[in-house]
């Protein structure tokens, strides 16, 4: 007995070790960043995305690329999250940090087919990312809040190769001033907060006119028309209760012998109702919006009363308008307090490309402003949507940190070059794992060139050289094909977009490195499939994988 093996798992649980599954994580992972690649830079393609009911979006934003795919392996969603984090912690870059990550791994790859151990590798990945953070203080450009010249720059440089061509400018401008418009001023700097911009998308007209709103919309009408359409002055009540007769939960089994009977059951109905009205009215309340309901009765009431009311508002939406007018959100009527209402100078309802809205205006908190796109098609608005959506965060990051950096590539190919020479000061096999992440970097520069159709290799040795020769913000002009100052031509990015990136890339690396063993065991035997390979382990790659080499 002393020679058999020990089984620990079930028959149906299948594991992989060591080298195996470190090579099938691997290459989930660089399948991911080879999905997005070519969608990198302002030459970079799109992706057309199709679900399974036929609805398609068409971006070059990797997070919503790699959000819309229909991933199964685990280290790949890890890939994924990279790009979510990015999206989530800057806005832009997002594209940016899943090659990296692809790329790190890549090289991770080269390393343990030479024999360096995923620990070691580990170790001077987080060293070399260390590095690159110092190095990266040593090339940032300082911005001004009031510097629009700078904030305009760095917005036009989010907004290029993604649909906006020739608005540019015009969208600039208003995002620009969204921005400026919710900065908060704490102990700690400036915050800016972008969702507290509101983004409304209508199909139809010019993107010329697209418009900010210093204010709120919501995109709900009165719920009957006869209510006031403007409302001066107004006193906003946030209701998270019905206004509607409320019904008995418990079974009830109630014999009606008349129909006097069934009139004061009718009466009491409408005399409960009436009631809640009326504590509403007593408030003060001259709008309402309420997350549930407000049955017919109701709404006669108060049209009877000259209150707007709005019904089935989202408590994303009540959230913001209790941040911008002040109001307390209430549960429960009995909560109900006149001091705890909302204030606006104006609550008006609008048609925009024939849908009616509820403007606020005048709020009693100012930090608050609204953007209303237009295109010629929905695919066009939500393509507009996703650029504006970078272009605000990437001026908000920038007046967070006042810290920004030259863009074209030009941080990547300095980063390069200066961890090489970090790595020649290092003993040992680290030393290795240090130089692969400095070539990692490379990628950056070598995609832009691939992406807009011109020899990478030539590009980067004229890189190369200009950084040699101290020209920090040399970047490659992909409009041009020549290696140019980018701060003198404007290319521009925040700080926060380089260290996330690196971070982050270098963080799921070393988690994807370390797993040396992956187990995924089978609770029903209906769940294992056919050939009985358990989704994303080797041999049975996931099914959304081959789909991914695009």
């Amino acid at each position: 007995m002393a020679g058999q093996p020990t089984y620990a798992l079930k028959n149906k649980s299948m594991s992989t070790r060591a080298r195996d599954s470190q090579t099938v994580n691997i290459l989930a992972g660089k399948a991911v960043a080879k999905a997005v690649r070519t969608t990198l830079g302002p030459k970079g393609m799109d992706k057309m995305l199709v679900d399974s009911l036929g609805d398609i979006v068409i971006t070059n934003d990797g997070a919503t690329i790699l959000k819309e795919m229909d991933i199964d392996h685990p280290a790949a969603k890890m890939v994924v999250e990279v790009s979510k984090t990015q999206d989530d912690a800057v806005g832009d870059g997002t594209t940016t940090a899943a090659v990296l990550t692809g790329e790190l791994l890549s090289k991770a790859e080269e390393l343990m087919g030479k024999g360096v151990h995923p620990t070691i590798i580990a170790s001077g990945y987080r060293h070399a990312a260390e590095q690159a953070t110092e190095i990266l203080k040593n090339i940032t450009i300082d911005v001004l809040p009031d510097d629009r010249v700078t904030l305009g720059k760095l917005a036009k440089t989010a907004l290029t190769g993604k649909g906006a061509g020739e608005y540019k400018d015009f969208l600039t401008d208003i995002a620009i001033d969204a921005v400026l418009s919710v900065v908060e001023e704490t102990d700690e700097g400036l915050k800016v907060d972008v969702n507290d911009i509101t983004i409304e998308k209508r199909a139809g007209g010019s993107i010329l006119d697209s418009e900010l709103i210093a204010g709120l919309i919501i995109d709900k009408e009165r719920v009957r028309p006869n209510m006031p359409k403007r409302v001066e002055n107004a006193k906003i009540l946030l209701a998270g209760f019905a206004l509607e007769f409320q019904k008995i939960e418990k079974d009830a089994e109630i014999k009606i012998t008349s129909p006097d009977q069934m009139q004061l059951f009718v009466d009491q109905e409408e005399k409960m109702v009436k009631e809640i009205v009326d504590k509403v009215i007593a408030s003060g309340a001259n709008v309402v919006f309420t997350q549930k309901g407000i049955d017919d009765l109701a709404q006669y009431y108060l049209e009877k009363a000259g209150i707007y009311a709005c019904r089935r508002i989202k408590k994303s939406d009540l959230t913001k308008l209790s941040k911008a007018t002040g109001a307390t959100l209430f549960q429960d009527i009995a909560d109900m307090r006149p001091e705890d209402l909302g204030h606006a100078e104006l609550v008006e309802e609008k048609d925009v490309s024939g849908t009616k809205m509820t403007f606020f205006t005048g709020c009693k908190e100012e930090k608050t402003s609204s953007l209303i796109l237009h295109g010629g098609t929905t695919h066009i608005v939500d393509t507009l949507s996703r650029a504006l959506h970078d272009a605000l965060c990437v001026i908000g990051v920038a007046l967070e940190d006042k810290k920004i950096v030259a863009g074209g590539g030009s941080p990547e190919i300095e980063l390069a070059l200066r961890l090489r020479e970090y790595a020649s000061t290092l003993k040992g096999r680290e030393q290795l794992a240090v130089s692969k992440f400095a070539e990692a970097f490379e990628v950056i520069p070598q995609t832009l060139a691939e992406n807009a159709g011109l020899d990478p290799i030539d590009m980067l040795v004229d890189l190369r050289a200009q950084h040699e020769q101290g020209n920090k913000n040399a970047g490659f002009d992909v409009f041009t094909g020549k290696v140019v100052d980018m701060y003198e031509n404007d290319v521009l990015e925040p700080l926060r977009i380089k260290t996330q990136a690196i971070n982050s890339a270098m963080e799921a690396t070393v988690m994807i490195l370390r797993i040396d063993d992956v187990v995924a065991a089978s609770r029903k035997p209906s769940a294992m499939p056919e050939g009985g390979m358990p989704p994303g382990m080797p041999g049975g790659m996931p099914g959304g994988m081959p789909d991914m080499e695009m």
